[in-house]
């Protein structure tokens, strides 16, 4: 596509494929594994002078590193997209269904079922209840901004996906905290209301507002100039990410090392939770006789999370060194090899669902 063919093309179309370290996160994500514990090996004082540079409960190294990962990804977002969608409300209507009425109440029920039941004798009894919030916390965060990528890959509407994420995202700001809250006191988990809506503040409103500003400043000098702004700012995103992996298993090497199962058994409840969900998208846009188009990425974003959030909102929570954290870090690790598993199941099953209509 040449430039002037890209100018006022939505993000998704000039996604193109999926990118060098987004194709390759889970084995950047294994390498923070590895790099954090031996960081945390060999400059043990370092790593915790690191974790006491805390202010009101937030470390203010991994705070700015957590905006750097996701501010890029909200610049992405269009609000003025919602209007352009209304063709597509079941399609629509769906998405919401699943991941704001299903996904977050299915992944509660799994934590419960595997982590304190199935899974209890094999984990670490004080960290039951946090590997519990930490699915929660995962569960209660749409994608925003791989959906684009995995969209793209199926031949998904862009607009669409545009409009759902923008959605998805207001809505976030005002349910993530209510949902988490109340999934979390079913879970018999205390609930640090103080530290939930801080995190729903520093980490969804404040980004969003920058996000619409810069996006505003970008967009003056163009589309294309912005596309080539998107492009220079998303390595920084991911960088982000991995130096907060770095210093989250340089805390939890130990755990790690003593009992390496914990990291497949948190896996499970998150496979599952991606199976239900994008199979319910899919199959209920069939029922409804909606266009392929639509129905993948609304399957793709029913089953994906914001892990980047997940993440964030953990450590604000539960502490770097919390189980917390690192269930949310195990959605990261397997993040990239499952859903693209679901985008070859939607491509390949796509003349099954068009035969519906």
């Amino acid at each position: 596509m040449s430039d002037s063919q890209a100018i006022g093309k939505p993000a998704e179309r000039q996604a193109g494929k999926i990118g060098f370290f987004e194709r390759y996160l889970s084995v950047w994500v294994a390498l923070c594994i590895v790099a954090g514990i031996v960081l945390g090996k060999l400059l043990p004082g370092a790593v915790h002078e690191v974790s006491g540079l805390e202010v009101a409960h937030v470390n203010i190294p991994v705070g700015i590193l957590i905006w750097v990962m996701i501010i890029p990804m909200l610049l992405r977002i269009d609000f003025a997209s919602l209007g352009k969608v209304r063709n597509q409300l079941k399609g629509i209507g769906v998405t919401l269904a699943i991941n704001w009425a299903v996904k977050p109440f299915t992944m509660a029920f799994l934590a419960w079922l595997f982590i304190r039941h199935a899974f209890a004798a094999m984990l670490p009894a004080d960290q039951l209840d946090s590997y519990v919030a930490g699915l929660i916390l995962l569960a209660a965060a749409p994608c925003t901004a791989m959906v684009f990528v995995w969209s793209q890959l199926t031949k998904g509407d862009p607009y669409f996906t545009l409009s759902q994420v923008a959605l998805n995202d207001l809505i976030m700001v005002f349910a993530f905290a209510p949902i988490v809250g109340l999934l979390l006191g079913i879970s018999n988990i205390t609930v640090p209301w103080d530290t939930l809506l801080t995190s729903v503040v520093l980490y969804i409103v404040i980004p969003v507002i920058i996000a619409q500003i810069l996006r505003k400043m970008l967009l003056a000098n163009g589309e294309l100039s912005f596309q080539r702004a998107l492009a220079k700012i998303g390595p920084f995103s991911i960088a982000a990410l991995l130096l907060t992996l770095v210093l989250l298993f340089a805390f939890q090497g130990e755990q790690i090392i003593a009992q390496p199962i914990v990291i497949v058994l948190l896996a499970v409840p998150i496979l599952i939770q991606v199976i239900i969900n994008s199979s319910l998208a899919y199959l209920a846009n069939r029922k409804l006789g909606v266009s392929h188009d639509v129905a993948a990425p609304s399957c793709l974003i029913g089953a994906s999370n914001f892990f980047e959030l997940a993440v964030a909102t953990a450590i604000s929570l539960f502490g770097l060194k919390s189980g917390a954290a690192l269930a949310t870090v195990v959605g990261v690790l397997i993040e990239v090899p499952v859903m693209l598993a679901v985008v070859k199941v939607v491509n390949a099953s796509r003349r099954w669902y068009q035969r519906a209509s």
